[in-house]
């Protein structure tokens, strides 16, 4: 794929007394959580939502810190080190100003303490004030087309300081990237953008290495997050860590680890890198392609307070289709149409399972954003209501079907390459323009639930398209909105008062509704008034 796969996570701490501090205990977190994977001692999922209780395939976790991403010429190539608890010593990547540190997490065969690492992390920030030692950003060649970076890497690996280096990176549980203030107001939407792309070559853009699946970014700003690379894994695993690291975190010390331990331990050693002129000139034009990414990105961050998934629940309505409900009636109302929609759906309950599509445009969520949207013919309460429940029937038999294997995106890709495996020609049906017209998802949506205060975000698929991912509290909606500013078909802040317009008039729709039910009859003329859309 060539594509930038970037999907994230986001916290916020006020001075956790330093950045520092908050990072050496995340470290010594992800070491707690790394040993209950590693041991297979996490607890077995069951699934929620629709058809609740059936226990889920936990191999993804597995992943977390065992993966890297080698970019390829024609094809990335995900490789995953299983036997994790190999007698390799472990190392971690911290970066900082750019430049990249291993810090080793055992010594003697002991893992450091808290206040060990703090003391590490204190080194590596001397080590990389030195601007005699300083080297150019590698890091930066990591957010490039992965085609660009590709190509680059068979440069910098003509080197063997570059090989060494490169198979440091590879090797390690995690990068730990100690970011620059950014000087941005930290509104939700700012943190969205510094954590998907470092703010670009000026701000934090080079101080990442976007192939390695778990990023965690600690701004000394306070500014704070996961990045990561989404091949070997769902959100929802990137959520359960995250959500383990912040109670690690926010909780009381460890009473194993006596806060005395201290021991001198040799520096952490700064990754060198030989460049020349052929690899300067990939640097800079990886820089410019990632400033013009960065440009290009509209996030808005969007938290809906009316009402969350009591509100929905008490209508006996599901809150996922509700949402995606009002996504479609969002889309529809910004062009007219709506258009081919992926929402993710998990596959967990089966061995090795990711997820399949939820096509959420269906004929009946067509059939109720009209009826809430057509100035020319006036639909009675009723009747909107009516096509809101089947829209929201729909979409919930859809659900139904996709996690439990019955949807056809898998199965059709499934198709696809048995027949690319048999050399075959390709099937018709794989060159019919509905076909590549049903695949470009203009709308690209998730749901990922978290259970602390955080939400996840990313950009949208394809250039004419919107990114929306939503978090449903009981009391409110995180939705995190995504598109392009050079596309002029799209606008996320367009979108996102759409959706706003959208879930108070369906809310509007469904008190009027309930009003209306429990009024004596006859007494509810003229309830059937079309409401305005307020277009």
């Amino acid at each position: 794929s060539a594509e930038h796969v970037l999907q994230q996570t986001l916290w916020f701490f006020s001075k956790f007394q330093s950045s520092f501090r908050f990072a050496a205990r995340l470290i010594r977190g992800v070491l707690e959580y790394k040993a209950l994977v590693d041991t297979r001692a996490l607890p077995v999922e069951f699934t929620r939502g629709q058809l609740a209780g059936t226990p889920q395939c936990m191999e993804q976790y597995y992943r977390l810190f065992t993966s890297y991403r080698y970019p390829g010429l024609k094809t990335d190539t995900l490789n995953v080190h299983m036997n994790a608890a190999s007698s390799a010593p472990e190392h971690m990547i911290v970066a900082c100003k750019n430049q990249f540190f291993v810090l080793d997490v055992v010594a003697n065969s002991k893992q450091l303490s808290e206040t060990e690492i703090l003391s590490q992390l204190e080194k590596i920030t001397k080590m990389s004030e030195n601007a005699e030692e300083r080297l150019p950003p590698f890091g930066i060649l990591t957010s490039d087309g992965r085609t660009e970076w590709a190509q680059a890497r068979d440069a910098l690996t003509k080197d063997q300081t570059n090989r060494d280096s490169l198979a440091l990176i590879e090797s390690c549980t995690c990068v730990v990237c100690l970011d620059e203030p950014s000087g941005l107001e930290p509104s939700d939407t700012n943190r969205a953008l510094l954590m998907l792309h470092g703010g670009g070559r000026d701000k934090n853009g080079a101080n990442r290495w976007y192939d390695k699946s778990m990023q965690f970014v600690v701004g000394m700003d306070g500014i704070c997050g996961v990045v990561c690379e989404h091949s070997p894994f769902e959100g929802i695993v990137l959520v359960q860590c995250s959500e383990f690291l912040m109670k690690y975190i926010t909780g009381s010390p460890s009473k194993t680890v006596k806060p005395s331990t201290f021991r001198e331990l040799p520096p952490p050693r700064r990754l060198l890198w030989k460049c020349n002129p052929n690899i300067q000139g990939n640097l800079s034009a990886s820089g410019d392609r990632l400033q013009r990414l960065v440009n290009n990105l509209d996030m808005d961050v969007f938290k809906f307070k009316v009402y969350g998934k009591e509100f929905i629940k008490k209508q006996k309505m599901s809150p996922d289709a509700f949402i995606q409900v009002a996504l479609q009636l969002a889309f529809y109302k910004c062009s007219g149409r709506l258009v081919p929609t992926y929402e993710s759906a998990s596959i967990r309950r089966f061995q090795e399972g990711r997820v399949d599509n939820i096509r959420s445009a269906t004929a009946e969520a067509l059939a109720f954003v009209k009826s809430m949207t057509d100035e020319r013919v006036t639909y009675t309460d009723s009747e909107k209501m009516k096509r809101l429940r089947d829209a929201i029937n729909a979409q919930t038999n859809y659900t139904i079907a996709a996690i439990t294997g019955m949807a056809i995106d898998n199965h059709l890709l499934g198709l696809l390459r048995v027949a690319k495996d048999l050399n075959m020609e390709k099937p018709e049906i794989f060159c019919d323009e509905t076909y590549l017209a049903s695949n470009q998802f203009i709308l690209s949506t998730s749901q990922v639930p978290t259970t602390v205060e955080m939400f996840c975000c990313y950009g949208p698929v394809v250039a004419n398209g919107y990114g929306a991912c939503y978090n449903p509290q009981s009391d409110h909606i995180v939705f995190c909105v995504s598109s392009f500013w050079e596309n002029t078909e799209t606008s996320s802040v367009v979108f996102v008062k759409a959706l706003n317009e959208g879930l108070l008039e369906i809310r509007d729709l469904c008190n009027r509704s309930g009003a209306a039910a429990t009024k004596p009859a006859g007494s509810s003329q003229g309830a059937g008034q079309p409401h305005k859309s307020g277009k």
